[in-house]
């Protein structure tokens, strides 16, 4: 590497820099070093380049002694960004595998890889943001009187003395998050910026842990037996005490001075994972997650790079966390869908887990009650250790499970009468009562009673879901908004009716049925708003309301002790998909959101509403529950040569004619067979629609390239996707391709 203050002297031409800049190109670009001194170790660094006519900020992946290019073509870097590294060995080489295995720009993975302002160019240095009261505010409250939270926040800052870190105050009560914004824009809250510091434990004694019963110490005992690389399976059921595993794992690794990152699904199940954490564990805890402002997720991502913070909690863009004192990586809910990035930069994040983990030589944890099938898969093949909690802990009981045939029955907002009286019974004993329903607004299809016509979408081959709320039909697929026609816009018939429930329709009947009995609906209409979800889950868990409504956002690692009845109001949503992955999602759901029910000491009932309490995969999960019914799909996805006992790629094209996608994935086919050669164990399978065709205005279709061993299907695509771009009609569409995909729509 070139020594600090110059490049390397001598009678011989500059060392050239291969810089990655965020473009879609394959290759990494050379340049010319700029100017200046040389930071000791150039690769992983960050360096401003001139591209075109523009300037971009790339990361030096290389260091080479000649270029492909003449002198004369060459052009120089503009200036150094970093004097050290920003991504370490490590997990540049982790970035530079995934840009390759998943077959995207290196440059563009590169930098997703990085929080906003590091993608920018900002100078890696760690400040913290603090909130101090203007002195107005520090005498005098009368600004804040007629708004609760705010005054809140104005007695919280007073008893600090008049400031605090930002991301501490909304840590401890996400709603201050507005209430602060607020008084910053009425000039009577001030934002300061000082240097960071490690945030010390010595001042917190972590609160010790509940007894373990024998199956989660023998589970914690062949964890903290690893040395180095393991890769483990951890199988609870719900309520089995998983989470207590983890901690008891992950402090024995802070013990030994390491750090531990855990991967979560979803930004709701952040700050319940966060107080536990901060509860149980020393050191400091930072959080990674898309709904922080890219400040504060660039001061958590270099927090650590530094080794100041012990532990990482974020979602699946977390994995790509700079880990200088690696100790254990955790993948809670590993079965996730929401784990995987399904556009743009198409990862991974459970597998890259177990990737890093390989390449850091530190255990790695995947857990669920109901684990995804490619995992079962490994843990068949002995590639991880299966660790079963087959119990739940403590007093609580697995609930009763009883499926409501719903058929001829009259439904009130989608509620039977044998639902009617068993929310009945619950509420009487004072217990919380959540109702599913993965379905948002007052009903998924208005219809003209005269002449049949329904409200679709005239951009997606679609209905639009009517909001009562807001008179309003939208679109949840492209979010087109219309109003509520006063007549059928064919027959000119005022008798539109909506059919189906939504959440808010739910909402409404309960409020019938059950008047003055509080409610508390969770859908994405309802947690918009920065910091609601948080809120509305605090309010759940303070049983602010006995009547919960929620879609799959509640479904999953919440633990509501109050609640003892839990009611799918229609589980055939799922059960006949096109995706293949279908039937196996549906009954991951549905074991996750009977798991809500009896967390505490009052026994669970969970009532299923269906109209086909003959099918297969219903009776297998009631009478023989998940694992039995995991190895039935397994048996059938291997007859059927599908993952996990086949390797998948799709290419994906769409565009605003019904044609061009169609031409350009021939093309790609013809070109592909071409590559295939002899033997090569791969084929091309289409194209054909999309499951949705028409989406946002645009026509969709699909290649499926299948290969019965990984290795074969990633020769092909390195043999196959680099000429995707120059083929007949690439021009035309916008196509991506999309390797392991976990959802084919």
């Amino acid at each position: 590497m070139p020594p600090q203050g110059g490049h390397p002297q001598g009678a011989g031409a500059p060392p050239i820099l291969q810089v990655a800049v965020p473009r879609p190109l394959q290759e990494a670009l050379d340049y010319r070093p700029p100017p200046g001194a040389w930071p000791a170790e150039p690769v992983g660094c960050r360096v401003e380049v001139p591209l075109g006519r523009s300037r971009a900020v790339g990361i030096v992946v290389a260091v080479r002694h000649s270029s492909d290019l003449p002198a004369s073509r060459l052009r120089a870097a503009s200036a150094w960004v970093d004097e050290q590294p920003l991504l370490d060995t490590e997990l540049l080489e982790t970035l530079t595998w995934a840009a390759r295995y998943y077959r995207y720009p290196l440059g563009t993975a590169l930098a997703t890889a990085l929080p906003g302002p590091l993608r920018q160019g900002r100078p890696a240095r760690r400040a913290v943001a603090w909130w101090r009261l203007d002195a107005r505010l520090h005498e005098d409250d009368r600004a804040v009187r007629r708004a609760p939270r705010q005054a809140e926040l104005r007695r919280r800052l007073l008893a600090s003395g008049g400031a605090a870190p930002y991301a501490l105050l909304v840590a401890e009560q996400p709603a201050w998050q507005r209430a602060g914004r607020l008084l910053e824009q009425a000039g009577l809250l001030h934002r300061e910026y000082h240097p960071a510091q490690a945030e010390g434990s010595a001042d917190r004694t972590p609160r010790p842990g509940p007894e373990l019963d024998a199956d989660q110490q023998q589970a914690l005992e062949c964890m903290l037996a690893a040395d180095g690389y393991a890769a483990f399976l951890l199988e609870g059921v719900t309520g089995s005490g998983k989470t207590e595993v983890y901690l008891q794992t992950a402090a024995r690794a802070l013990a030994a001075g390491r750090q531990v990152l855990i991967l979560v699904p979803e930004i709701g199940l952040a700050p319940q994972f966060l107080e536990r954490l901060r509860e149980r564990l020393s050191g400091s805890v930072v959080v990674l997650h898309s709904g922080l402002s890219g400040t504060d997720r660039a001061e958590a991502w270099l927090a650590a790079r530094d080794g100041d913070a012990a532990v990482i909690l974020g979602t699946r863009s977390a994995i790509f966390t700079p880990l200088p004192r690696p100790g254990l990586i955790v993948v809670d809910e590993e079965h996730d869908p929401s784990l995987a990035q399904q556009d743009g930069f198409r990862y991974s994040a459970r597998d890259l887990a177990v990737l890093r983990a390989r390449t850091l030589d530190v255990p790695v944890v995947l857990g669920s009650a109901t684990p995804s099938l490619e995992s079962l898969h490994n843990a068949r093949g002995a590639r991880y250790t299966h660790l079963r909690l087959p119990h739940r802990a403590g007093l609580a009981r697995a609930p009763s499970v009883q499926l409501v045939d719903i058929r001829s029955r009259r439904l009130v907002g989608g509620i039977s009468a044998p639902l009617q009286e068993a929310v009945r019974r619950h509420l009487d004993a004072g217990s919380q009562v959540l109702l599913f329903l993965n379905r948002r607004g007052y009903a998924p299809v208005l219809i003209c009673h005269a002449c049949g016509w329904v409200a679709g979408c005239h951009r997606c081959d679609a209905r639009l879901t009517y909001h009562r709320s807001r008179a309003q039909l939208r679109c949840h697929h492209c979010g087109h908004t219309a109003r509520v026609p006063a007549a059928c816009p064919e027959c000119g018939e005022a008798d539109l009716r909506p059919l189906g429930p939504g959440t808010e329709r739910l909402e409404e009947a309960l409020a019938e049925l059950f008047p003055g009995v509080g409610q508390l609906r969770i859908d994405r209409d309802t947690t918009r708003r920065r910091g609601a979800l948080e809120a509305q889950l605090a309010a759940a868990h303070r049983g602010d309301a006995q009547l919960l409504i929620g879609t799959q956002m509640l479904a999953k690692g919440h633990h509501l002790p109050a609640v003892t009845l839990v009611a799918v109001i229609d589980v055939d949503q799922g059960l006949f998909g096109a995706d293949f992955r279908a039937t196996e999602r549906l009954a991951q759901l549905v074991v996750q959101v009977a798991g809500r029910a009896g967390r505490g000491e009052q026994p669970g009932e969970v009532l299923l509403q269906t109209r086909h309490p003959e099918h297969p995969m219903l009776r297998t999960l009631l009478e023989r529950g998940y694992p039995a019914f995991a190895e039935a799909h397994l048996a059938e996805r291997q007859a059927a040569g599908l993952p996990p006992y086949a390797a998948l790629a799709l290419l994906r094209a769409e565009s605003v004619h019904a044609d061009a996608p169609y031409l350009f994935l021939e093309s790609a086919a013809q070109y592909g067979r071409s590559r295939l050669g002899k033997g090569g164990g791969v084929e091309l399978l289409g194209p054909v629609p999309a499951p949705m065709e028409r989406r946002e205005g645009r026509h969709r279709a699909q290649l499926m390239v299948r290969a019965e061993r990984r290795i074969d299907l990633q020769r092909f695509l390195v043999a196959w996707s680099g000429g995707l771009g120059s083929l007949e009609g690439a021009r035309q569409v916008r196509w991506s391709l999309d390797v392991d995909p976990v959802e084919m729509v």
